[in-house]
């Protein structure tokens, strides 16, 4: 009673931003119900005057619900097919991930940008957008605004990748006659989900494929997916490292551990274990759309707590890194399928 009593205000304003932006997101899959709930938060905190009331639920909802999005997740995999499926796009992907964050690491030195809004744009950009971001930001402490910036970031280069890379691929050569080479391209070049899925769909569009390129894309894309787990406990060891020797507020290991990860894991291997067993993948479907809407609840709750005048002022250098970090993936990725023979 006394958590319902402490939190449901804000719970409920962010829910009651979360479904009409899940809803307009749907509609507009370029955009994604999580940006639309990020900028409607942003912009209704600016007209509340006094936020004591819903400050407690908005905090859990943007710390605890995200958490919760990111295990719910989990039973979106099916480790068995990712592995099978993925083998192919593993090096790639590989490649990819490793660019990206040596690219973030290098830019946040020579250019110092905060570190945390380094991490945040450096995985989400080389692994899967707001879902590596949603894991990664409660195991590095980030803000709700440096969370903000690094989904802003990855939002705008997610859009310019949806409509610039079937361009891209028509003119370079992909097969017109095969959905595999754009689907690793996409699966593995491209940071959202959504994101991955209009440019896959697109592809198939252009070229009458049926389903035969977002298929690859999306199982390339899922594999990229399970980055989070290994990328998550280096972070988290790292903080507990570079706060040993800090006297005040010590962080142990067992502290800053995400033990939600490995929740996300257990889901992944539950839903794998049904799946052989005989049980249809659609019976795992409305928890996956409930991460989702969980996501996009987290969001709403993490723009309500954004100063966007800030995060504004504050956006050139973030834009720059996630611009090399998008142009790098991107050449990584066409450069490893030339060398391995897929186009």
């Amino acid at each position: 009673m006394d958590f319902l009593k402490k939190n449901w205000k804000g719970i409920l304003v962010c829910l009651c931003i979360a479904v009409p932006s899940s809803l307009l997101g749907k509609k507009f899959p370029i955009i994604g119900g999580p940006v639309i709930a990020i900028i409607v938060g942003m912009v209704i905190t600016l007209l509340i005057k006094d936020k004591t009331n819903l400050e407690s639920g908005i905090k859990f909802t943007s710390k605890k619900i995200l958490q919760y999005a990111v295990v719910l997740l989990g039973f979106g995999l099916n480790l068995q097919v990712i592995l099978q499926t993925g083998k192919q796009s593993l090096p790639i992907i590989v490649s990819t991930i490793a660019t990206s964050l040596i690219i973030a690491y290098v830019l946040h030195r020579v250019m110092h940008i905060p570190g945390k809004i380094s991490t945040l744009v450096g995985v989400g950009s080389s692994i899967c957008g707001g879902s590596a971001i949603a894991a990664t930001a409660p195991v590095i402490d980030a803000d709700d605004e440096e969370v903000a910036q690094a989904i802003s970031v990855i939002f705008f280069f997610n859009v310019l990748a949806a409509i610039v890379f079937p361009m891209l691929g028509t003119a370079i050569g992909f097969s017109q006659t095969s959905g595999e080479a754009f689907g690793i391209f996409a699966g593995t070049a491209v940071n959202d989900t959504s994101s991955v899925t209009a440019a896959a769909s697109t592809w198939d569009s252009m070229y009458g494929l049926g389903s035969a390129t977002l298929d690859k894309a999306v199982t390339v894309k899922l594999t990229r997916t399970l980055a989070i787990i290994p990328i998550t406990l280096v972070l988290a060891f790292m903080r507990a490292k570079k706060e040993e020797g800090n006297e005040q507020g010590k962080v142990s290991l067992k502290q800053v551990f995400p033990f939600f990860i490995l929740f996300f894991v257990g889901a992944s291997v539950i839903t794998t274990v049904a799946v052989t067993a005989g049980v249809p993948i659609g019976f795992f479907a409305p928890l996956k759309e409930l991460s989702k809407f969980f996501i996009v609840m987290a969001m709403a709750a993490i723009g309500l707590n954004t100063n966007i005048v800030k995060l504004v002022k504050t956006g050139g250098k973030p834009i720059l890194m996630g611009l090399a970090c998008w142009v790098g993936i991107t050449l990584v990725s066409l450069s490893m399928q030339h060398m391995l023979g897929i186009w």
